[in-house]
């Protein structure tokens, strides 16, 4: 598995698994979340994506309960998780409307309760999860500042950024932000083309793509523009991968190195997460897949 440096102390496996879906599994036990964290070491995925918010609040606890259960499990991976995001879910039950919260004592609080939660003392990658209106960019560059400087954070990012929103913020922080975990896939084209991932690639930045099936639209076809889904087939069946690797191939082609969020539960599934680094993706290939995704040829 190829992995990509964020900092001289942090790198990411170049395929991350994302847990959001975690409380939706029938089996949500311990022994089971371990066996999933160890179907992706397995195979070199050593990067786990995680968030306060996921699973009603509920998905750290579940991979802090894996953890306990099996000591030494969480030295062999990379956490990562995000915070801001208020829902009347959980420990948040009392919010009277969803909003985002970049508050100093908010984000601070989020940390201490994920690291209990997750039953870790250092969050590896902490990201912002959604752009805040209300963000004042000192306070909350400060309270990111020192939660690296304290050892709790090791390094940190945000979450669904435009360019805009990340040059407020690092310009009030000392600590480098490191990636911006966006949406990318066949079927959310935009960010190759509005400035987001240009944006990042100039700063040297790896950026990371959540959903990058398409919310599975991909796989279920649904999302089909004049052929794609055949084309995604062909070029599977060509290179004896499914098409959910060849869909993910196509992100890992872009100079930018993307860092792919892959998500599912199924425990054959995570086995083979890592056959997207397996598929050969020229230039006229890539073009092939952009061009149906487009539904049109490019000018």
């Amino acid at each position: 598995m190829d992995r990509v440096t964020l900092t001289d102390t942090l790198s990411l496996s170049r395929i991350v698994y994302g847990m959001w879906r975690l409380s939706e599994d029938r089996d949500t036990s311990a022994g089971h979340v371990q066996a999933k964290v160890e179907a992706c070491l397995e195979q070199g995925i050593t990067s786990m994506d995680q968030a306060d918010i996921y699973g009603g609040y509920e998905a750290e606890a579940l991979l802090g309960a894996a953890f306990k259960a099996a000591p030494g499990l969480r030295d062999k991976c990379e956490i990562v998780t995000k915070c801001d995001i208020v829902a009347p879910a959980g420990r948040h039950a009392d919010a009277r409307v969803k909003h985002y919260d970049t508050s100093r004592a908010h984000v601070t609080q989020s940390v201490e309760d994920s690291l209990r939660l997750m039953a870790i003392d250092r969050i590896d990658l902490l990201l912002i999860h959604r752009p805040d209106p209300l963000m004042d960019h000192h306070e909350t560059g400060r309270a990111l500042d020192d939660l690296v400087a304290s050892g709790k954070v090791g390094a940190v990012g945000v979450s669904n950024f435009r360019p805009w929103d990340w040059s407020l913020l690092q310009s009030a922080m000392q600590t480098p932000l490191v990636t911006n975990q966006i949406e990318i896939s066949l079927n959310r084209l935009e960010p190759f083309t509005n400035g987001d991932l240009a944006f990042l690639q100039e700063k040297g930045v790896p950026p990371m793509a959540w959903s990058p099936l398409g919310g599975g639209s991909l796989m279920s076809g649904e999302s089909d523009q004049k052929g794609l889904r055949p084309t995604l087939a062909r070029v599977a069946k060509e290179q004896n991968v499914d098409i959910a690797a060849v869909a993910v191939a196509w992100l890992l082609a872009h100079p930018s190195k993307i860092l792919p969020v892959m998500g599912t539960n199924t425990l054959s599934r995570i086995a083979t997460l890592g056959d997207a680094l397996k598929v050969e993706m020229d230039r006229q290939a890539w073009f092939e897949l952009y061009t149906h995704a487009l539904g049109h040829e490019v000018p």
